[in-house]
């Protein structure tokens, strides 16, 4: 990716593609679930190491993604607003069906 996108749906297509393979989509799932998770128990238990826990696990999950099964770098590097906004979307898509595995 080169200039910033002018828009998040300008930038949304080059995320798909920078996502393209299964096991990616799947690492960005379960990361992303995980981070959810975290702030559900941080709701819970009011114990704030539940959030650095799950940013560590989103991202973990993520990177290993992309450097082991996609073999690109992540678009975190470059546009880090519209990456996290790509990854809601992603798992909200995924959830319902409009995106496949």
């Amino acid at each position: 990716m080169s200039a910033l996108p002018l828009t998040f749906a300008e930038f949304y297509p080059r995320y798909l593609r920078e996502h393209s393979r299964r096991g990616t989509r799947v690492l960005h799932f379960v990361g992303t679930t995980l981070f959810l998770g975290s702030v559900v128990m941080l709701g819970i238990t009011g114990q704030w190491g539940w959030l650095p826990a799950g940013i560590v696990a989103a991202y973990g999950f993520a990177w290993v993604g992309h450097f082991f099964v996609e073999h690109n770098r992540p678009a975190t590097f470059q546009h880090p607003w519209f990456s996290l906004l790509g990854d809601f979307r992603l798992y909200a898509d995924l959830w319902r069906g409009r995106e496949k595995f």
